[in-house]
């Protein structure tokens, strides 16, 4: 089964895809969305782990497999669950902390490229162009403190997370730019040092984390695109 529930968004509520919602960060943030009053789809790789987290959240709550480096898998996903007028591109990886890039294995690399980039990008290529068509719209890519944009600086610590978080931004941009006038937005969003599986160590829970991308998620129709947004801690 790919999408959970069998159920229509409800007529006259916005609706919310979040990519790796099963846990952490994306699984506040659907209930946070949810508790808003949208009608929220989790999604997570595995189809048992997306299942879980959508009973935990309550009845009504759709739910699909999703895997952001399985062009299949994000197709059927977007076949099953149809338009949204928000997404919330959450999935991510990290795998080479306290590495160096000078001895970081490539392979490290190239995977938290080929997740939190062009994981992020396929799924953009299968949901936003429905938005385009519809006129209205809105992408909100999670994105982190350690990029070159915006004001920021690359931190050599995380050498190929920092590199994929910073070529996020960058799509941000150009997408938006592409996107002008059509009525959809897509913006950045770093929400700070989050305690999760990646951060065990962290004083910021999810749920602080997602009242902020919620509250950028859920801007007005006219509101900014081709933003960063971060919270200030």
């Amino acid at each position: 089964m790919t999408a959970g529930d069998d159920l229509p968004a409800p007529a006259g509520r916005g609706s919310a895809l979040v990519t790796g919602a099963n846990r952490g960060i994306g699984r506040a943030v659907a209930a946070e969305l949810r508790g808003r009053g949208l009608d929220v789809v989790l999604t997570a790789r595995r189809a048992e782990d997306a299942r879980a987290a959508a009973e935990e959240l309550g009845p009504g709550t759709r739910w699909a497999a999703l895997d952001t480096t399985d062009a299949d898998s994000v197709r059927r996903a977007a076949e099953a669950v149809g338009p949204v007028d928000i997404l919330v591109c959450n999935a991510g990886v990290l795998l080479d902390a306290r590495t160096d890039p000078l001895t970081v294995p490539l392979e490290l690399a190239e995977r938290t490229l080929q997740v939190n980039l062009l994981g992020t990008w396929r799924v953009i290529q299968e949901f936003v162009p429905p938005m385009v068509g519809r006129g209205r719209g809105h992408v909100v890519v999670i994105s982190s403190g350690t990029t070159a944009e915006f004001g920021g600086q690359l931190f050599a610590g995380t050498p190929g997370y920092s590199l994929s978080k910073s070529a996020l931004n960058g799509l941000t941009i150009m997408l938006a730019a592409r996107t002008a006038g059509t009525g959809v937005r897509v913006n950045a969003v770093n929400p700070g040092r989050v305690r999760t599986r990646m951060m065990p160590g962290q004083e910021q829970l999810p749920e602080e984390a997602a009242r902020f991308i919620a509250e950028v998620a859920t801007l007005p129709h006219d509101g900014p695109t081709g933003q960063f947004f971060a919270e200030q801690r």
